[in-house]
Parts: structure tokens; sequence; C-alpha cells
């Protein structure tokens, strides 16, 4: 019997459980299916966001599958070492913040969160009771959140983007828990960042799928280019997706619970069928070998591997496929509405960032520079190019 031990593990700056094992290709199969496990190439192991509902799920997962189990179970936090420092260790949580941490996740569901969303959520508001152990549930106020917020920000070095998350997760905490002192109102979000994304040409879109051997990781690069599809969503496709009579994908309970169509380029087609008829998936169109979803976690792996293989030095991640896409459209003149309903954005706001990245807008841009050396004609004599480098035989004229 293969034993599975849980170990503490920081990984990308949140707290997880790692799940050591010697290597056992059904175990590994096994893990896949169960909803939270991911695959960390930088520590070659699976692991779980921490989540003491979530552990407990996984123990009786694996019990149930005829696997032993053994490590860390205590109920508290250990002391997680975050880039040579130690942040405080956080008490259990006493039998009536663990009903409310329990009710809590139920209210999420309730409210027909997605389970990724219940997960991060119920994270923060059962690290936020551990944090607060020794106050009563219903004279938490403003101030305990927002002492909380300063800990986690500072002792986890959580990003903008996990800090507005949280304060989401206590806003439904608040709507949740109307007992306690916590105004919702109150509660504000920082400002997102004005990052703009990475783009690939499309030259190093194909040498990327010229380098892909792999049919299935060639299909996989293929279709997230050319559908401008996210990483969750081509996991979830199934067989029935695929229109090729109307050359069209339908993605159905994608991001905020969404259906869209998007369309099949011709030139993908004839790699779709070839892909099919090689692995014959039964259920999903991108299967793992056990005839389950693919793994996100291995899209991302295989992909940095080609982009080595390119000689593309960009960070480069499936999401980054689809930023191509939609800039590419934008350069080849479709309509940013359009775009908007092919990516399933709610808000054109959203879609108006490619508008930042198109390399053909700027490059239609002329700069003030170059218009004030074609007037006064400040050209080279013998290619007829601009130039600033002083030559003899130009003068600008003067106009005094």
């Amino acid at each position: 019997m293969v034993t599975v031990t849980f170990m503490h593990l920081v990984h990308r700056k949140r707290n997880c459980m790692a799940l050591r094992f010697p290597y056992d290709f059904a175990l590994k199969e096994y893990l896949k299916q169960f909803d939270g496990v991911s695959y960390s190439e930088t520590h070659r192991c699976f692991y779980i966001l921490y989540s003491e509902e979530k552990i407990a799920l996984l123990k009786s997962y694996l019990l149930e599958g005829g696997y032993g189990i053994a490590g860390e179970f205590s109920d508290s936090l250990k002391t997680w070492a975050i880039k040579g420092k130690a942040s405080p260790t956080l008490p259990p949580l006493p039998p009536d913040k663990l009903l409310i941490h329990k009710k809590y996740v139920d209210f999420l569901y309730g409210k027909r969160y997605s389970h990724s969303t219940v997960s991060v959520y119920s994270n923060f508001v059962g690290e936020f009771l551990r944090f607060h152990a020794g106050k009563l549930a219903e004279l938490f106020n403003e101030n305990d959140v927002r002492l909380y917020i300063e800990w986690a920000v500072k002792e986890l070095n959580y990003s903008i983007s996990t800090h507005r998350q949280l304060v989401s997760a206590f806003k439904q905490f608040a709507y949740f828990y109307p007992l306690c002192e916590i105004n919702p109102e109150k509660l504000i979000r920082p400002k997102k960042d004005r990052k703009l994304p990475t783009v690939l040409s499309m030259e190093e879109v194909l040498q990327l799928l010229q380098v892909t051997r792999n049919l299935k990781h060639k299909t996989i690069i293929a279709l997230l280019y050319s559908a401008g599809l996210r990483v969750g969503e081509l996991v979830d496709l199934e067989l029935k997706s695929f229109d090729f009579n109307r050359k069209q994908l339908q993605v159905q309970m994608a991001k905020g619970r969404k259906d869209r169509y998007t369309n099949l380029a011709e030139s993908v087609i004839p790699l779709l069928k070839m892909y099919y008829h090689a692995y014959k998936p039964k259920h999903y169109f991108i299967e793992n070998p056990s005839g389950g979803k693919y793994s996100a976690e291995s899209i991302r792996s295989f992909l940095k591997q080609s982009c080595t293989l390119a000689g593309i030095s960009k960070r480069v991640t499936p999401h980054t496929l689809r930023h191509s896409y939609a800039t590419h459209l934008l350069e080849h003149g479709t309509d940013l509405r359009l775009i908007q309903e092919l990516l399933g954005h709610s808000k054109p706001e959203t879609t108006m960032i490619y508008t930042h990245v198109s390399s053909q807008q700027l490059q239609e841009i002329r700069s003030p520079l170059d218009v004030a050396l074609n007037k006064f004609h400040v050209r080279d004599t013998v290619d007829e190019k601009l130039v600033l480098s002083l030559r003899d035989g130009w003068d600008i004229p003067n106009k005094t």
C-alpha cells in the first residue's frame, strides 16, 4: 500500500499542504481527480491549499482509494517561513468558530460561487478566525479586519490581487454573519495594478507550434491560441462542444457561469481530428491517461518547455496565448465589441486593455519628431530616409 505523507509547504506565497509519496502512476492519476490538488514543478510534488475542510475530505478520498496517509494533521497552522521570516503560529479554531466557518462555506455554496472561489474565501476567513481566536465573533469590527489584513500582507506577502480577494471574502462574511459589527461598506479594496499583458507575436506563436512535437501538446496550444480559451475552459471542453459543420466551439459555464460560442480556425480542424483519432477521448476532449480531466499544471509545464525550445524569453502562460489571440484580432481590424463576445468579457473595459498593446496601432502613430524632420526635408541623400545624424550637405532652414 502506497502512503501519502502530508507536509506543510509555502508555495507562491500561500499556505499549502504538500503530498509526498514514492512514484506511483495510479496514485498520481487518482490525485488529479480531486478538486483543488495541483502539481508544483518547483517543489516536485502535488499540493493543496491549506484548508481543514479540504484536507479532511482529501484524507477520506485517499483512504477510500486504498492508500495510506501520514504526516502533519494538527488543526492549527504551523509557523510558516516566508522569505526567511517566520509568521506567528495561529491557534486552532475553537468549536464555536469552527461551526461559523462551516456555515460560511455553506453560505458561499448557496450563493453558487465556484469551488475555487469558495476555497479561496473560506481559507481567508478561516485564517482570520484563527488570528482573532480569543475574541467573540459577535464583537468583530472593521478594525479587526484591518489588523488581520496588515498582518497577512506583511507576514505572508500577499499581492494586491490577493488583497482584493481578502476584502471580497470579508464583505461576504459580513453579509453572512450580521451579528458581528463589520460594516461591509467600510471595507475598501485597493486599486488594481494596471499591468499590460504579455503578448506573443504571430511568428512566436508559429514557432511555438513548430517546436512542440507531442500531438496532444500541439493541439492544446493551437486551441488556446486559435479560440482564445482560458486554460480552465480548455480542460472542461467535452466532445459535444465542437461543431465542425459551423466551425464553432461552445464554451459552457465559463467564468461568471456564462456560455458562449467562439470560432474554430479552419487550419486547426485537421489537427483536432488527427488528435481525436490518435487518442480517442471518451468524454472530455483533452483527457489524462485515466480518462479524466487533463491537468492545468501539466499544460503550464509543457508550455514552459516549448517556449525554451522556441527561444522565447518572455514569461509565457496559457493565458498569454489568450492575450495574443485578442491582440492579433484587434490588429487585423476586428471590432472591439466582437472581441469582447469571443472572449466572454462582461464589461467592454476589460477588453479595452488590448488597445494598449496593439503594435499595429502604435506603428500608425507618427512621432512629432518624424513630422518635424519630414517637414524640413531632413533626409539622407543616399537612401532618402529621415535622419538625425549630422551630415554635410543639409541645414535646417532658418525662418527668422
